[in-house]
């Protein structure tokens, strides 16, 4: 289901699996965005098949009611994202979060609302990150963290760990940012 003003422009490239998707108002994708994208584990699975993703996305949602994408209102993604369908949890995308340019959301990943992700961020399968987060540009989410509210996370930077509220972090791996900068004056 959309949402009142939700925009998708099926000519430029974002195509859906046949798997239910629940978009909230002011919804907008740019240019080439993959929703629904068969995560890599369910996908290992079947990697012998002759079958199409089209099908396979069909065969793999049967009878498993937690595989789905929910954004939520007025949710911006920029163009050359991907966004995996749950495999075991939804995949949430919260209420007025931006995703810049090809920034990858994988798996069961929950991302909280007013957030700001830079381009070519990546999440790693079942992560859940907090309200009002900012994520800088190509920085990594490692797999089944939690990232707490309020926190900043550096361009670049590797998240190996949790992150508590109201941090700000930098590095590979990430950390403090005095931490940082204290290291780096040594």
């Amino acid at each position: 289901t959309l949402g009142n003003f939700s925009n998708i422009d099926w000519a430029t490239g974002i195509y859906f699996l046949g798997i239910e998707l629940d978009v909230g108002e002011g919804y907008t994708a740019m240019g080439n965005t993959q929703l629904f994208s068969v995560p890599y584990a369910l996908y290992a699975e079947n990697s012998g098949s002759t079958q199409s993703a089209m099908n396979l996305g069909d065969i793999l949602s049967e009878g498993n009611s937690a595989n789905n994408l929910q954004i939520k209102d007025n949710v911006e993604i920029a163009s050359g994202c991907t966004i995996d369908r749950g495999s075991i949890d939804d995949t949430i995308i919260g209420e007025n979060t931006y995703l810049d340019n090809q920034v990858h959301v994988a798996h069961n990943v929950k991302i909280g609302s007013n957030c700001m992700i830079a381009g070519q961020v990546g999440f790693a399968g079942s992560a859940k990150i907090g309200n009002n987060v900012s994520i800088g540009g190509q920085a990594g989410i490692s797999g089944h963290l939690k990232i707490g509210n309020n926190v900043k996370i550096a361009g670049g930077s590797g998240v190996v760990k949790d992150i508590n509220d109201n941090q700000i972090v930098m590095g590979y791996p990430a950390i403090s940012l005095k931490d940082f900068i204290k290291k780096n004056n040594e």
